[in-house]
């Protein structure tokens, strides 16, 4: 092997490792964790599961393994509850995905074809919010969302209702929390994608007799579907999850996984069937993934 070659290899692995050790550490080790605690009992105690493995060689590790427990799925999977928590979870996040795609597929369009002097200011004003914090932002919707706050306020004022709009603690009120919250997830990765496009595409189109439309639709909207599969899934697998939102937002009648989740770790403090419900709620949000590398194959395939 050459030393240009060894070169190369150890330059690949400096750059790789990184991410890989980052992804191990505050991925795979804590899912691992989380997995090995699904398997276990709940009892009372500090913590309040078992069993523990406290080592003792290949003999320790299939004592463990005689051990596990799989009640804690059986639960989870035969549990009217977590099954209307999950569907629920899953509805409330993709009409939320929508929303954002369709109000923010615009405002990404027209970020990237704006002036380029005026391309920073658009970016900043969609980044500013993230300078608050996230808890903060979302309490101030209650203010705007309530009885008395400044939508109804406003609509009474302007003779629109006759009384006040029933909007929070609904699941009104949950997608309007997503959408305010999520939005530059769905914005940037678009941006980004709609700013690189070459505009001599366009130029070609239009020579060929394309109109405006039609080139938008058959140039524009399939070469921005890696922005767009990015931004749906950074919306949608947090979307699943959330917890303020529809905590702070949503009320007590709408159920959410992640609201489930938390009960179950802090209210019940059964840990093994939180543990479950985390590990299931992880397998189904692989999905997303497995699909849009299918789909990023058969686009490969067809440009050969």
């Amino acid at each position: 092997m050459s030393r240009r070659d060894s070169y190369g290899r150890a330059t690949r692995w400096a750059v790789l490792a990184p991410p890989v050790v980052f992804l191990v550490a505050l991925f795979v080790i804590p899912f691992l964790l989380i997995a090995r605690i699904s398997l276990s009992h709940s009892v009372r105690a500090q913590p309040p599961y078992a069993p523990q493995y406290e080592g003792g060689g290949v003999a320790g590790a299939w004592r463990l393994i005689g051990e596990l427990d799989l009640e804690n799925y059986a639960t989870i999977l035969s549990d009217d509850l977590y099954l209307s928590a999950f569907l629920t979870s899953l509805r409330i996040a993709g009409i939320a995905t929508l929303l954002l795609l369709l109000i923010g597929y615009p405002m990404a369009y027209g970020m990237a074809r704006a002036r380029a002097s005026l391309r920073p200011i658009l970016l900043a004003l969609m980044i500013v919010p993230f300078w608050t914090s996230f808890l903060i932002r979302i309490y101030a919707w209650i203010g705007i969302l309530k009885a008395d706050g400044l939508i109804n306020q406003a609509l009474l004022a302007l003779g629109l209702i006759g009384a006040p709009l029933e909007i929070l603690n609904t699941e009104a009120a949950i997608f309007i929390g997503v959408v305010y919250a999520y939005l530059p997830f769905m914005v940037l990765p678009i941006y980004a994608v709609l700013a690189a496009q070459d505009r001599a595409l366009l130029e070609a189109a239009a020579d060929l007799g394309a109109p405006p439309w039609l080139s938008f639709w058959l140039v524009t909207v399939p070469l921005s579907f890696p922005g767009v599969a990015a931004g749906c899934l950074l919306v949608f697998i947090p979307c699943v999850g959330e917890f303020v939102i529809p905590d702070l937002l949503g009320g007590s009648e709408t159920l959410m996984i992640g609201r489930q989740l938390w009960s179950e770790f802090f209210g019940n403090r059964d840990w093994p069937t939180a543990s479950a419900i985390a590990v299931l709620m992880v397998i189904v949000l692989i999905i997303p993934f497995l699909l849009l590398r299918r789909l990023e194959s058969r686009g490969e395939e067809a440009l050969r």
